[in-house]
């Protein structure tokens, strides 16, 4: 068994930055000082490997050929919209804003009404 910490949670938006995160394998079995919501958040989702890593118009692709996919739809898009990201990251919404403003799109958050 390993252990993370300190590592933070980004359910719910508070970004708790004192959970300790254990580990067997590449499985999280058990969260510390964590709400219900991180506990369940850090315990029950697991990412399994999904084969094919990629589609482009429901069809087999590489991760390479479908980044370069994605790049050109959003290149092309008249005002691209960049959504979610409640459960990411500080470092990765960094580059989601970056990325929006680089397009000249627009961020929303699911929490918006």
């Amino acid at each position: 068994m390993a252990v993370v910490a300190p590592a933070v949670c980004t359910f719910c938006g508070c970004t708790c930055d004192d959970i300790e995160v254990h580990t067997e394998g590449d499985r999280i079995v058990k969260a510390k000082n964590t709400c219900k919501l991180g506990e369940s958040w850090f315990t029950n989702h697991n990412a399994e490997p999904c084969y094919p890593e990629a589609l482009i118009k429901g069809r087999p692709a590489t991760l390479e050929t479908a980044v370069e996919a994605a790049a050109d739809l959003l290149v092309s898009a008249d005002y691209p919209l960049v959504y979610g990201l409640s459960n990411l990251t500080c470092e990765a919404q960094r580059t989601a804003v970056g990325l929006a403003e680089l397009l000249g799109g627009v961020i929303d958050s699911h929490s918006s009404l």
